[in-house]
């Protein structure tokens, strides 16, 4: 039996600029709170430290990972907090030198000596963190491992028996992509009905419809603000913001008050080939870009890659259905979903373990087959459009400049978008009993690939970009 991965895990609301190093970090942070409080050890900590390993310390401080922690220890919550208080925050602890642990007591804490970036590797994984807590009579000490797409577990997790591990209650258990369309097949069902009969073992239907729209509503807003906010993004590269520019020069001058409303006055330009791929990049970078600054975005499977399947649902929307409704958009969440949690089961979503093929190629996937959902295609189809889609993105490897989630983070997502169309329409022409690779083969040869991936390639700014470009040059 496999274990349970909703659609509600691969899209998760979170804020930037990393999921496995900001994301990871903060939900870990949460959980060692919660583990402190049942130990009752809460009211008599004196003193927190953080250690954080491998990739985690390489890139920490580019992808924010020690603000996250420090938030995550203060009570706050990355789905919820008001993005504007995030440096409040962060520079009350710096200048008072004080934690509010838990949101219950304060304690002191020196962002210099408190957190440890250790440039070793934990053995098993790359993305290791460890918090102790010192008492007068004790410490106590918990280490997790972010494994990709804000995903947290522990040492004893990972070791489990298969007899100890939660197993799934969902009525469909798929771990394969072939077992995905044997269901649709049995059932004579599209892959979203499949999702969705899954996802109801777990929550009703009001609450699907929901969380959901939810989700689709951040992305838009995401869009809606990386579109209309200029200027430098933060870390010191001085990266100028693309999207404003961009969306400025496409939508003219016509009025509009709120992003829905925008959505509508974006169906009304004009939509040649040129202008096309300009509104999904527009729409790719502007999510990156937010993302880049902190701001809230729902992993898709990552932070670093959310960029692309609001992109590619927002090209359906505008450009190829104009009656589209809300149907379209739960089906396009939950056919992307399913696809990104293969991926997950079968190779992994970390760039810090299979480099940026773990998070744009599996993006790009997702994207393509939800898209060919709606359009039409059928369960064979979809999953040729996640094949193709992932085959042209193997072995991309992860070499942030600066440890940032910038260059070329930010560019590649429209990369994936388009290459998320085009995958698409080719499986939309293709007969599948002429397709040769079966997404099985790609999803594994991306494991291997990953595995064969030299470490400085995969996010810890050791090779490619990241060295032949200095933060100097910038």
């Amino acid at each position: 039996m496999e274990e349970c991965i909703s659609v509600f895990d691969m899209l998760k609301i979170g804020v930037g600029p990393s999921s496995s190093h900001t994301l990871g970090p903060w939900r870990g942070a949460e959980r060692f709170l919660a583990e402190i409080r049942t130990e009752n050890l809460l009211a008599d900590v004196k003193r927190v430290q953080i250690d954080l390993y491998g990739s985690l310390s390489l890139t920490g401080k580019g992808h924010a990972t020690d603000l996250a922690v420090m938030l995550g220890l203060s009570g706050a919550d990355p789905e919820y907090i008001p993005v504007e208080s995030i440096d409040v925050i962060i520079t009350a602890i710096k200048n008072k030198k004080e934690l509010f642990l838990g949101n219950e007591l304060i304690i002191p804490f020196d962002t210099e000596t408190d957190i440890v970036f250790n440039k070793n590797f934990l053995p098993f994984h790359a993305n290791g963190f460890s918090f102790t807590a010192y008492t007068d009579a004790t410490e106590y000490t918990a280490t997790f491992y972010s494994i990709g797409g804000g995903f947290v577990v522990k040492e004893e997790r990972i070791l489990a028996t298969e007899k100890e591990k939660i197993k799934c209650a969902f009525p469909f258990q798929i771990a394969k992509a072939d077992e995905l369309l044997q269901y649709t097949k049995q059932e004579n069902k599209k892959i979203s009905e499949i999702v969705y009969e899954n996802e109801k073992s777990m929550r009703s239907e009001e609450v699907i419809h929901h969380e959901l729209m939810r989700i689709w509503n951040t992305m838009l807003e995401c869009m809606y603000i990386g579109c209309h906010t200029e200027g430098i993004l933060p870390g010191g590269l001085n990266v100028r913001r693309r999207a404003y520019d961009m969306h400025k020069n496409l939508i003219g001058v016509v009025p509009y008050d709120n992003p829905q409303s925008w959505l509508e006055v974006i169906r009304k330009t004009e939509v040649k080939f040129r202008q096309i791929l300009k509104w999904v990049s527009c729409f790719a970078l502007s999510v990156n870009e937010v993302n880049a600054a902190l701001g809230r975005v729902v992993t898709a499977p990552t932070n670093g890659s959310a960029g692309v399947i609001p992109a590619v649902l927002m090209y359906y929307l505008v450009i190829e259905n104009h009656e589209a409704d809300e149907s379209h958009i739960k089906q396009f969440l939950m056919v992307a979903g399913e696809i990104g949690s293969i991926f997950k089961k079968g190779a992994t979503i970390s760039a810090a373990m299979g480099g940026c093929q773990a998070e744009i190629g599996v993006s790009s996937a997702m994207a393509a087959a939800a898209l060919t959902e709606l359009m039409g295609g059928t369960p064979e189809q979809v999953l040729i459009a996640a094949e193709i889609a992932m085959e042209h993105h193997l072995g991309l490897t992860c070499d942030p400049i600066g440890g940032l989630v910038q260059i070329p983070c930010i560019e590649r997502n429209t990369m994936g978008a388009i290459k998320a169309i085009n995958a698409a329409e080719l499986a939309m022409e293709t007969d599948p009993k002429n397709a040769k690779v079966p997404l099985d083969k790609v999803v594994d040869t991306m494991w291997q690939t990953a595995k064969d991936m030299n470490n400085k390639y995969k996010e810890t700014s050791e090779g490619g970009l990241a060295v032949a470009v200095n933060m100097a040059d910038c």
